[in-house]
C-alpha cells in the first residue's frame, strides 16, 4: 500500500484552501449501497450525456487517431479548419446575422480550460470575479486557486433562480474585472432568457467589465437562439431587437463566450471546448494555453471537422429528447418535491424533509436508496470556505435547522433513461417513508394536478 504519510515541502496554500472535487464525494456515499439486479444503483450526479455520438464520429476519429500526422502539434488555439466549421455551426444556432469569423475562436482541451485561459487573461490575484450563487464548483474552485476573489450574486427559487443585474451592479468594486454566467444554468437548470443575457452585457459595458458566458448547453434551449449578443442590431429583424443591450454594442469590447463539445457531441472524455472573443483578447489567451496545454487534443479534431455541419439533427433529436426526460422526471416526481428550475441538463429540486440539510438527504439517498444526487452545498459553499471546511464535507457539519437555501438538490436527467426516471422517483417516494423525518405538507391542488397530467 503506498504512504500516506507527511510530506517533505509545502504546499500550495491557494490549493489547499479550496474545495475538494465534490463529485467523488457522491460516490464515496454511493459506495455503501448494496446494488443488485433488481435494485441497481442510478446515478443522477453527473452532467454525462446518456447516448454515444455518431456512429461517423466514431469512424472518423478511429482513422484519426491511426494517423501518424495527429501525433503531432498544431496550433495552440487549434485547427484552423475546424474553427472555420464551428464559425458555420454557430451561424446555425445564433442566426445568419452573427458576427463570428474564425480569428475570433480558439478551442480548448473542454471548457474548463477555456474558464481558466480567459480568467487567467483578465485577472490578478486579489481582483474580483461575480458569479451567480449557486455556482458551478469548477468556476468558483478555479478562481480561488487563482487567488482571484469570488464575489457571490445570491439568486432565489423565487426568481427562478435568474441572476439581477441590478442586485449584481451592488457589487462592483474597483476591482471587478467580469461577471461569469452559465446559461442553461449548472446546477439548477435555470434558462436565462435573451433579454436577461442582454440586461448583463449592458451591465458589462456599462461598469467596463467582461461578460462570460459558459454556454455548454446551449444547444438543449428549444427554441434557439440562446441570445442575439452576436448579432450587430443594424441587422437583426425586429423581433431580435428587444433581446438586444439597450447602448451602442459591439460584442468583441465586452462578450467572452465559452462552449464545450462534450454536451452536444456526447464526447466528454476527448476534451474540447472553444473561447469566442475578440482577437485582441485571443491573442493574450494563446500565451496563456501554450503553457497550460500547448495544443488541444488533435483526434478528435481532425474527426469532426469534415463531420461538423452534419450533425445539427442528432444534436436536436438529442435536445429533444432530454426535453422529454424533463417533462416524465416533472410528471413522475412524488408532490412533495419542489422544481425550482429545470433546463439543460439538470433540474434543481426542493426535497420534503423539514430541518434537514440537503447534504445529508443526499448522503442517504446514495448510501441507502442508491440514488446519486449533488446538493446544493456543493455549489454554493462559501460558508464552508469561510469557516475552513473546504478539505471535505461530513454529517457532522450539517446546521442543526437549515434555512431554505440549503434544502436543495441537483438530479441530471441526461445519463438516465425513462425506466430509471421511473425508478429513481419511486424510491424518493419510499425514502418519505424509510428515512423516519419530517415532512413537508403538500400544497393544495398540487396532487390533483399531478393525477390530471399522468
Amino acid at each position: 500500500m503506498a504512504s500516506t504519510g507527511r510530506l517533505g515541502f509545502r504546499l500550495s496554500r491557494q490549493v489547499t484552501s479550496t474545495i475538494s472535487p465534490p463529485i467523488p464525494r457522491a460516490y464515496k456515499w454511493a459506495g455503501s449501497f448494496m446494488s443488485s439486479p433488481t435494485r441497481p444503483l442510478l446515478d443522477m450526479s453527473q452532467g454525462v450525456p446518456g447516448i454515444a455520438p455518431p456512429q461517423s464520429l466514431l469512424d472518423g476519429l478511429s482513422k484519426a487517431s491511426k494517423s501518424p500526422s495527429a501525433c503531432g502539434y498544431c496550433p495552440a488555439t487549434g485547427e484552423v479548419s475546424l474553427r472555420v466549421a464551428l464559425t458555420g455551426e454557430m451561424k446555425g444556432v445564433y442566426g445568419q446575422y452573427a458576427d463570428i469569423s474564425v480569428d475570433d475562436i480558439a478551442l480548448t482541451a473542454g471548457c474548463n480550460m477555456a474558464f481558466v485561459a480567459t480568467v487567467m487573461s483578465l485577472a490578478d490575484a486579489g481582483d474580483e470575479i461575480i458569479l451567480p450563487v449557486p455556482w458551478y464548483f469548477n468556476h468558483q474552485m478555479t478562481l480561488n486557486m487563482l487567488g482571484i476573489k469570488t464575489v457571490p450574486l445570491t439568486t432565489t427559487a423565487q426568481d427562478g433562480f435568474l441572476p439581477s443585474p441590478e442586485l449584481a451592479a451592488t457589487l462592483i468594486t474597483p476591482k471587478t474585472r467580469a461577471i461569469a454566467l452559465v446559461t442553461p444554468n449548472n446546477p439548477t437548470g435555470a434558462v436565462y432568457p435573451p433579454s436577461l443575457i442582454a440586461a448583463f452585457a449592458s451591465f458589462a459595458k456599462t461598469y467596463n467589465i467582461a461578460l462570460i458566458v459558459d454556454e455548454t448547453y446551449r444547444d438543449f434551449i428549444i427554441p434557439g437562439p440562446p441570445h442575439a449578443l452576436f448579432s450587430p442590431l443594424s441587422a437583426s429583424p425586429n423581433s431580435l431587437i428587444e433581446n438586444h443591450p439597450t447602448q451602442p454594442w459591439s460584442w468583441r469590447e465586452n462578450f467572452i463566450h465559452l462552449f464545450s463539445f462534450s454536451k452536444s457531441y456526447c464526447i466528454p472524455g476527448h476534451r474540447l471546448g472553444a473561447i469566442v472573443a475578440s482577437p485582441t483578447f485571443l491573442s493574450e489567451v494563446t500565451t496563456v494555453l501554450d503553457c497550460l496545454q500547448i495544443c488541444p487534443p488533435r483526434p478528435i479534431q481532425i474527426a469532426l471537422t469534415p463531420l461538423l455541419h452534419t450533425f445539427r439533427p442528432f444534436i436536436l433529436e438529442h435536445a429533444k429528447s432530454i426535453e422529454r426526460r424533463h417533462s416524465l422526471f416533472r410528471t413522475l416526481l412524488p408532490s412533495r418535491w419542489k422544481i425550482g428550475a429545470q433546463g439543460g441538463f439538470y433540474a434543481f429540486v426542493k426535497h420534503p424533509f423539514k430541518g434537514v440539510n440537503a447534504t445529508e438527504v443526499s448522503r442517504r439517498l446514495a448510501m441507502e436508496a442508491g440514488v446519486i444526487t449533488l446538493p446544493a452545498e456543493f455549489f454554493c459553499q462559501e460558508r464552508m470556505v469561510a469557516r475552513g471546511d473546504v478539505g471535505s464535507l461530513v454529517a457532522t457539519e450539517i446546521d442543526a435547522d437549515p434555512d431554505e437555501d440549503d434544502m436543495w438538490i441537483r438530479f441530471s436527467v441526461a445519463n438516465v433513461d425513462d425506466t430509471q426516471v421511473q425508478k429513481v422517483c419511486e424510491r424518493l417516494a419510499e425514502s418519505e417513508e424509510s428515512f423516519g423525518w419530517k415532512l413537508v405538507s403538500i400544497p393544495k391542488g398540487i396532487e390533483a394536478d399531478k393525477q390530471l397530467n399522468k
